[in-house]
């Protein structure tokens, strides 16, 4: 048995747990081996009978002297319960549905239990507590795996139990140690002063010490970490070998756009353009992520380079996630343009669209065939569109440049699907420079390591004249104020977003630690109804989600735009790209089921004009952690700010939705850990030039191999 044995080759686990493994991605000896406890119960202490007090988690030792199982009258539920004895006292524990424990557990058997002491009318007595046998000398501790040590909990799934984990996991542990081999370099080991492999995956597993299980915690962080950071500097470094496009500057041209610009570029502006007009002029491929606020101006940034591009005499691609933000760049970009003598082309699953430098104000409906044709000829020199973009049939003549909005992955493998391929036949194929944009403020250990490979740029500043948007936590009792304010706004002609999260309700076990059920969340239709129905029937209203077609959403958005609906209620829909200057009033239903830095985009749809906006947060949540999250929201209007926050309160995954990529919890965790992330960077960084094709690090490189195999970070 080695480390890639399937599970179905360990003794002890058949079909059923088999599968039960698979649900938690568990599939070989190495994933179940890596499935770590994601906390520790200390029973390390024994302590006498007479010792034990209310409330306290303990551990003792003693004999059975009595079990039985009682059958309740009120909730008819089996308790199992055993009289546990000790040269010092006697004490009742209880068991709640579970009456095969008398056939597994005698009278004069000698027991470890764990578990919390609970009161009832006879007494003190452990509930539910952790058990286990022990051989005839109870001195031989060295058979505790439930009790008596600190003890490991793992994440679970229905009919997958720790206790049963723990059975599983310390036989293999003792069967294949000598088959697990350090995959860290020595030198890195010996400089963070991390613990080695073997001595590492016993102690995460079943620890002698709290220190120490916080020790190997430290190790696997640690290494999942380096790891992350050397898959994206060996990304990196795998670009900067590919030769690019050299676009040089051509001042005048820009020159005339920025002067034809409605408004003056913020400081910030110019200083990512120039940053990318720069990259532009190298020969190596650009890998830029410009990140700015809603509202902060990423999209002319964007069009001045790919104006700056196109004159050169090369193509541009920008790609949006949706078809509705598709259109808005499409007749964003027109209208900007329109005086430079550029065609630009729209290419989504439903729609294609051209426009001609021999066109003056429109746009022309056009065959997908035809389009194209156009884009393979080099005719169209801009082309706006969606995932489409990327598809086979889709083939450029001279592409130079890729913008990407609001998906920061977009790594070598995709990128090589527009990599220009007959540019010379006698030189490389060239590959585009790549300039990819989020309104999602970063924040700092993220940009580092999960989005180490990409150059960043800041759009930190807003347009000057904009008011800041007055936001509110609304009470349950003040709703009727706020529905007041809200039809002063509308006549006074201003439109108003309501946001909430989830399209329909439906039943659904409630959440932890006091929060409302799934299911009580305001759903958008009932929502809908509820406003136009009772509260404003004399009011245009409508509603917006992502299970509506892409027609159907592109005319409500229209009739939005063009002030023909006074309220749209909507899903999370809208918190990318949309724009409608007009609407001044953003209301959240259910705020804290979104993290700080979802609900600072909400928030930037509104607040574009000169017109006061408002934000009001309504929540019936009572939870204390819910009011401190808000809080934060009100006093403070920097999203870089909110989103350091918001990894501090909610974790990476939750922030990121990095979740899907795959990435381990404990590596999850460690992301909020500055220094960590820069140790692992430096430490990856000093192996890449060491060695950059791990040639020295046989089982380092097997170990990255099968990282990017489970890990997906495009």
């Amino acid at each position: 048995m080695d480390l890639q044995t399937p599970i179905e080759k360990i003794p002890k686990i058949g079909r059923v747990f088999q599968k039960r493994l698979k649900k938690l991605g568990i599939k070989t000896v190495n994933d179940l081996l890596f499935h770590f406890p994601h906390r520790y119960q200390d029973f390390s202490k024994i302590i006498k009978i007479s010792e034990v007090k209310y409330g306290q988690d303990c551990c003792l030792l003693g004999e059975i002297s009595e079990i039985e199982n009682i059958k309740t009258k009120k909730k008819k539920m089996i308790l199992t319960q055993a009289i546990i004895k000790d040269k010092s006292g006697a004490i009742l524990a209880v068991w709640f549905n579970q009456p095969y424990l008398i056939r597994v557990l005698k009278p004069k058997d000698k027991i470890c239990l764990a578990g919390k002491v609970a009161l009832s009318k006879e007494g003190l007595y452990l509930s539910n507590p952790a058990y286990e046998k022990l051989p005839l000398r109870i001195e031989e501790k060295t058979s505790f795996l439930h009790t008596g040590r600190i003890i490991p909990v793992y994440p679970e799934t229905e009919g997958l139990s720790s206790r049963w984990l723990r059975m599983i996991i310390r036989p293999l542990l003792n069967q294949i140690k000598e088959k697990i081999k350090e995959t860290l370099p020595e030198k890195i080991i010996k400089e963070n002063q991390l613990l080695g492999i073997k001595k590492a995956i016993f102690q995460i597993h079943f620890p002698d010490s709290l220190e120490l299980a916080r020790s190997a915690q430290q190790r696997f962080s640690f290494e999942e970490l380096f790891y992350i950071q050397l898959y994206v500097l060996n990304q990196r470094l795998k670009l900067n070998q590919n030769r690019a496009p050299v676009i040089p500057l051509n001042l005048s041209t820009l020159k005339e756009l920025i002067k034809n610009l409605p408004f003056n570029l913020t400081d910030a502006q110019k200083k990512s353009t120039w940053q990318i007009l720069k990259d532009l002029q190298k020969s190596r491929p650009m890998n830029r992520l410009l990140q700015g606020e809603v509202g902060s101006g990423k999209t002319v940034v964007a069009t001045l380079a790919a104006l700056n591009v196109i004159k050169a005499g090369w193509q541009v691609a920008l790609m949006a996630p949706t078809e509705i933000l598709a259109k808005q760049h499409f007749k964003t970009v027109w209208e900007t343009l329109k005086n430079f003598k550029i065609n630009i082309g729209l290419l989504t699953s439903k729609e294609d669209k051209f426009f001609s430098k021999k066109l003056k104000n429109e746009s022309l409906e056009i065959s997908r065939s035809k389009l194209l044709e156009k884009v393979k000829e080099g005719q169209i020199d801009f082309l706006i569109g969606t995932h489409a973009l990327i598809q086979d049939q889709v083939k450029f003549k001279k592409l130079a440049l890729v913008i990407v909005d609001e998906q920061h992955r977009f790594g070598v493998e995709q990128r090589q699907k527009l990599t220009l391929k007959e540019v010379n036949p006698n030189q490389l194929p060239l590959t585009p420079h790549l300039l990819s944009m989020t309104a999602t403020p970063i924040p700092r250990t993220l940009a580092l390591t999960l989005y180490g490979d990409l150059d960043l740029s800041l759009l930190n500043e807003l347009p000057k004249g904009r008011k800041k948007i007055i936001t509110k936590v609304i009470a349950p009792k003040d709703r009727k104020k706020a529905y007041q304010f809200i039809r002063r706004e509308i006549k006074k002609g201003r439109q108003v977003f309501v946001i909430c999260p989830r399209i329909e309700a439906q039943s659904s076990k409630s959440q932890k630690e006091g929060a409302l059920s799934w299911a009580e969340a305001k759903a958008v239709k009932q929502e809908y109804e509820k406003l136009s129905q009772k509260i404003f029937p004399d009011l245009k209203v409508s509603m917006l989600h992502g299970k509506m077609t892409a027609k159907e959403k592109e005319k409500i958005m229209r009739d939005f735009k063009n002030k023909k609906i006074d309220l749209l209620v909507s899903t999370s829909v809208i918190e990318v790209g949309i724009d409608v200057p007009n609407a001044s009033l953003m209301m959240i239903e259910g705020a804290e089921r979104f993290g700080l830095s979802q609900l600072h985009q909400f928030r930037g749809r509104v607040g574009r004009s000169e017109h006061q906006s408002f934000c009001f947060l309504f929540t019936d949540s009572p939870a204390k952690k819910t009011r401190q999250r808000l809080e934060a929201l009100i006093s403070c209007q920097d999203g870089f700010k909110l989103a350091e926050k918001d990894l501090e309160i909610r974790g990476p995954g939750d922030f990121s939705g990095t979740r899907q990529w795959g990435i381990p919890d404990l590596a999850m965790s460690a992301l909020k850990d500055l220094s960590l992330v820069e140790k692992t960077r430096q430490a990856a960084k000093e192996i890449l030039i060491e060695d950059p094709n791990l040639k020295k690090y046989f089982y380092l490189k097997e170990k990255l191999k099968r990282f990017k195999e489970r890990v997906h970070l495009e």
